[in-house]
Order: C-alpha cells, then structure tokens, then sequence
C-alpha cells in the first residue's frame, strides 16, 4: 500500500503542475496613458474610481477571450498603469469599450451619468490608434 499513496500523490503533483503550464497570456498588449476629464475639460472632482476596458474586436486566441484590463484613476484625473493580465502591461491593439467603476463622491452621487457605469451599455469607447487616451465624459 505504500508505493500506492506515494503513485497517488506523485501523479497529484504532475497533475497540479501541468495546470500551470500556459500561464502566458496569448495576446500581445500596448502600455496606455491617459487622463480622464468632463467634456468641458475640467477634472473630474475625485480621484480613487477605475476604469474597466473591455475589448470589443478582439479575436479568439487558443479558445480565449482577452481579460478586462483596469485603470485607476489619481486625483489630477490621470492613468498610467491599465493592467490586463499582468500588471502595467497594457491594452490588446484595438476598440475598447470603457466603464466607470466607483465614480461618486463623498455622498454617492455619480459623478458620470450612468449610462457610463454600466460595463456592458457604456457609450465610451476609445481605440489604441489614439494614444494616450484623453477620455472625456459629459456631466451627469
């Protein structure tokens, strides 16, 4: 019975190493910048909310989708670390559509229409062509 448990844990072993394998994510990304404003141009009156990309003209890769990538946001308004897979790295080269996550104030009002915060219905998209991002969003 020995040599069985030590075959069992043996082969848990390989089985949980071969798992993590492949753990390269199979696209290739662009470092993005930017900064996030009102139409008007003035700031935003917070910092501390995130940005979500998400692609939207991405193609399937070894039967994958890209991850949302993720920005936060500083006080001035500026981004300078979107992170898709690992952190810092970037967007996939394209469209992305993009979703304000924890953008109130002190009180909990928007400070982006909500249209803007729904990951899925967001009317903002940018593209990577356009870098850095200068992100604009109209008053709620």
């Amino acid at each position: 019975m020995p040599s069985t448990s030590k075959l069992l844990v043996a082969s848990f072993l390989l089985l949980l190493l071969g798992g993590c394998g492949d753990s390269v994510s199979p696209y290739d990304y662009i470092p993005v910048t930017g900064s996030v404003t009102y139409e008007d141009g003035t700031p935003i009156p917070s910092g501390g909310f995130v940005l979500k990309f998400y692609a939207l003209d991405a193609p399937e890769v070894k039967n994958m989708w890209p991850r949302p990538a993720q920005a936060d946001i500083d006080s001035n308004g500026k981004f300078d670390c979107v992170t898709s897979y690992k952190y810092g790295d970037g967007l996939i080269p394209g469209k992305h559509r993009v979703a304000f996550f924890y953008a109130t104030d002190k009180d909990g009002k928007l400070l982006v229409p909500k249209e803007y915060t729904l990951a899925g219905n967001s009317p903002l998209t940018v593209s990577t062509s356009d870098l850095p991002l200068a992100i604009k969003v109209p008053k709620p």
